[in-house]
């Protein structure tokens, strides 16, 4: 019921953000006195929809998305002899770009809002955090109770007895490299006897013998199955809370940090589709692949099931930074697209000028057509591979 509520909370943030991007190329645009016509949240057959002065607002029945139609956004547009003159293509440069932009503006406001609710709340996470394999918090190995529950225990866990330390880093597990603390966990849980760890101590490498505890253990899916265990978590760098004066300028910092981040993963968009290829065809998930607004969705379910509403918050935020950082893409039909054409055409206007030429006319749209459609193409392919992925093989929190 909880994670029924969280993918709802949660699908119901993305459409907020979603909405709120189209407010702001709407609310840009009525600023600097052009015609919105229409401002729809979603896609397909009207629900509803009222007239308030010259824009119509509605919703539409699938919550895919939403628009906002500008009067005049390119000159293809069918204009009303009043509307001419207050078309988009045919405002001043500044004009246009601080529409375009101020879709993207929202997003990027609604994640540093989110973040300082954040920061306040719960605390703003370290960007910087040890090696996945890093061992945490040691303790002793609970056995796990008929209901699923883990049954309190007392003394020394088998890590602790072997010596091992919190900020050890595994390199591989009785000879086999681990990378990742899913690896570790996995090849720990495969060991029947005393076994080894091959660690990073201080800059040196160790062999560490150890010898784990039999216990039950039931996986997501499927049966309890006897696996062992040693009693670590992995380890990681604690959220800083702050207070409502000292969580702005702290916030604005670790935005700061945070887009690099973005922009990080979003350059590494490309090298992602075998991987999300693998996930769907059966392989391990890469937890840094992207995820869909389904994914997207179920992850907040998860966290709200865990009462982690901390982590919630910064998912929302994060994917509003993302939303932001990728309409920023010189793409057509994004945003990005939109404003590289507004400002090639006033570099070519500033240079006919030097040549003693008047200003050219507006792009012509239809010969960028076909590099639209490939990006629409390659874009929603990306799109449905995701959602598959993210159907057949979800992220899911360790």
């Amino acid at each position: 019921m909880v994670f029924a509520f969280g993918f709802a909370l949660f699908a119901v943030g993305i459409t907020i953000s979603i909405a709120l991007h189209e407010c702001g190329h709407m609310w840009a645009a009525q600023a600097t006195g052009m015609k919105v016509r229409r401002y729809f949240i979603g896609f397909g057959p009207r629900i509803f929809s009222f007239r308030r002065g010259e824009t119509e607002y509605g919703l539409k029945a699938l919550p895919l998305g939403g628009f906002c139609d500008i009067a005049g956004m390119t000159a293809l547009d069918e204009l009303e002899p009043e509307e001419v003159d207050r078309a988009m293509y045919r405002q001043s440069t500044w004009k246009r770009l601080v529409v375009m932009f101020g879709g993207i503006a929202m997003n990027f406001l609604l994640g540093f809002i989110l973040l300082v609710v954040l920061a306040v709340g719960w605390g703003l996470p370290q960007l910087e955090q040890p090696p996945a394999t890093a061992l945490g918090t040691m303790s002793c190995v609970a056995q796990e109770t008929p209901d699923k529950k883990l049954a309190p225990c007392t003394g020394d866990g088998p890590a602790q007895r072997a010596g091992l330390r919190r900020g050890d880093v595994v390199k591989a597990v009785n000879g086999v490299e681990v990378t990742t603390w899913a690896q570790f966990q996995a090849e720990t849980q495969k060991q029947t006897g005393t076994f080894t760890y091959t660690i990073e101590r201080d800059g040196d490498t160790l062999t560490v013998p150890v010898t784990p505890e039999r216990v039950m253990r039931s996986p997501k899916e499927g049966p309890a199955r006897e696996v062992s265990a040693v009693g670590v978590g992995p380890d990681y760098a604690e959220p800083q809370q702050y207070g409502v004066v000292d969580a702005i300028p702290a916030t604005i910092v670790f935005t700061g940090d945070f887009f690099v981040e973005t922009v990080k993963s979003l350059a590494k968009m490309p090298q992602k589709v075998s991987a999300l290829w693998e996930a769907v065809t059966g392989g391990e998930r890469d937890p840094e692949t992207p995820v869909s607004v389904y994914g997207a969705s179920r992850i907040g379910g998860e966290t709200a099931e865990r009462g982690l509403w901390g982590m919630f918050i910064l998912v929302l935020a994060s994917l509003n930074f993302f939303l932001g950082a990728f309409n920023l893409l010189p793409l057509l039909p994004l945003d990005g697209g939109h404003i590289a054409v507004v400002l090639y055409e006033k570099v070519r206007d500033v240079v006919r000028s030097w040549r003693g030429k008047a200003p050219a006319g507006p792009v012509d749209y239809l010969k960028l057509l076909p590099v639209t459609y490939v990006a629409v193409v390659i874009g929603g392919a990306f799109m449905l591979l995701t959602l598959a992925a993210d159907i057949v093989n979800p992220i899911r929190l360790p």
